[in-house]
């Protein structure tokens, strides 16, 4: 599937409409419009990839909305060489916006067939610098902690106690929190034992769940 002037022009219509949306970071907005989503999706969806809306990517599993995708950026409020904790590779798309944003970027999938999807579709787009895992979300990954930023891409009944313990000292979680809605949750944690939590409206994911599945 080639980056076509047709997709280069609806990703570019794309980013206009983000942009009236809410006031998103400029370089969030660059990063989007850099990397081409039709690109993540099975053939013949992408005509529809550049629509602002949750698409189908197999394993039951869906890409988020672009607006979802840059609200969660936005919201880590990360720099340039920090490094993040991506819950939830799915496809591969999020993991490449937060590469193009030049953050450290450490992404672990709990289903087989879309870890191997998405180590497919990076490579094949050159995107090499994140390291990508095949494990639980739950565990995170503390032999890599503590992280600047956790960026949580399904819907936990909870925050996870590993992933707080993973954060870095005025470090942002991200992640959404409920049973069917989720609310789109910031914790920061302000001191070994102190966490802030703030909380950004009403979002729908697919439900994060543990262990992992061939």
């Amino acid at each position: 599937m080639l980056d076509t002037l047709l997709h280069r022009g609806r990703r570019k219509q794309l980013i206009e409409q983000l942009s009236k949306k809410y006031q998103f970071k400029k370089e969030i907005l660059d990063a989007m419009g850099r990397v081409p989503r039709h690109m993540f999706l099975e053939y013949g969806l992408d005509l529809l990839a550049y629509q602002d809306k949750p698409l189908p990517i197999g394993a039951g599993q869906t890409i988020s909305q672009p607006f979802t995708v840059a609200m969660q950026t936005e919201l880590l409020g990360l720099s340039k060489w920090d490094k993040v904790l991506e819950i939830g590779t799915g496809c591969g798309y999020q993991t490449a916006v937060l590469a193009e944003l030049g953050y450290r970027v450490f992404t672990i999938e709990r289903q087989r067939a879309l870890y191997q999807l998405a180590q497919k579709n990076l490579n094949r787009l050159d995107y090499h610098s994140p390291t990508q895992f095949y494990g639980d979300g739950f565990a995170g990954l503390p032999k890599f902690a503590p992280f600047k930023g956790i960026l949580v891409t399904c819907g936990a009944p909870e925050v996870p106690s590993a992933l707080l313990e993973q954060l870095a000292i005025g470090g942002k979680m991200v992640i959404p929190i409920g049973n069917g809605t989720q609310t789109m949750t910031v914790i920061e944690r302000s001191s070994e034992k102190e966490y802030f939590k703030s909380e950004h409206g009403a979002y729908k994911f697919v439900p994060m769940l543990e262990g992992t599945e061939q």
